[in-house]
C-alpha cells in the first residue's frame, strides 16, 4: 500500500471514537499494510517503566524497565532510535528472536513523553529513509491525536 494511503487511513482512525479501540486498529492497520514488520506496538511510560499497550505480533515483554533495551534508550535519550542490527545493540531485549532491526519513536501528549511506538522487523537494515519518514509522520499524527484526548487509564 502507498504511504499516503496508509497516512489517510490512519487519520480516519483518529477522527473520533474510543481511544484504545482506535489505537488497536491503527496497530493492526500498520502491521498489515507495512511490509517486513513482525511486531508493532505502543509502550506507555508509567512509574519509570514501559507497559505494553495496543500491539500486533507475538506476545510482548512487559514491563520494560528504563535501564536496558532500545525502547528505554529512546526514553532516556529523548530521541528516536534506529537499530539496523539488534544483535549488535548492547542490552537489546529479544521478545521475538526473529527480530533483526528496530525503530522506536517517542509518543507525546501536549509535549510530554508518554510512551513509545516500537517497530520490529525480521530483516536487518529494514528501516530506510522512506520508512523512517513514514513512521515519523504517523507518530506526529498520533501525538496530535493523543494531545486532544483525555482518557488514558494505563498512563494516568
Amino acid at each position: 500500500m502507498e504511504n499516503n494511503v496508509i497516512i489517510q487511513q490512519s487519520q480516519q482512525w483518529m477522527m473520533d471514537g474510543h481511544v484504545e479501540s482506535n489505537l488497536s486498529n491503527l496497530m493492526a492497520l500498520w502491521f498489515d499494510q507495512i511490509d517486513d514488520i513482525n511486531w508493532i506496538g505502543i509502550y506507555w511510560l508509567k512509574n519509570n517503566a514501559l507497559l505494553v499497550g495496543p500491539f500486533q505480533g507475538k506476545p510482548a515483554c512487559s514491563p520494560l524497565f528504563l535501564n536496558r533495551g532500545v525502547c528505554a534508550t529512546a526514553i532516556t535519550q529523548k530521541r528516536m532510535q534506529i537499530v539496523n542490527d539488534v544483535h549488535a545493540f548492547k542490552g537489546h531485549i529479544a521478545c521475538d528472536s526473529a527480530s533483526r532491526s528496530e525503530l522506536v519513536t517517542l509518543i507525546k501528549s501536549n509535549g510530554k513523553t508518554i510512551g513509545v511506538l516500537d517497530i520490529d522487523s525480521p530483516c536487518p537494515n529494514r528501516f530506510d529513509e522512506t520508512t523512517i519518514n513514514l513512521f515519523v509522520t504517523l507518530t506526529d499524527l498520533l501525538n496530535t491525536y493523543l494531545s486532544k484526548e483525555t482518557y488514558f487509564p494505563l498512563i494516568r
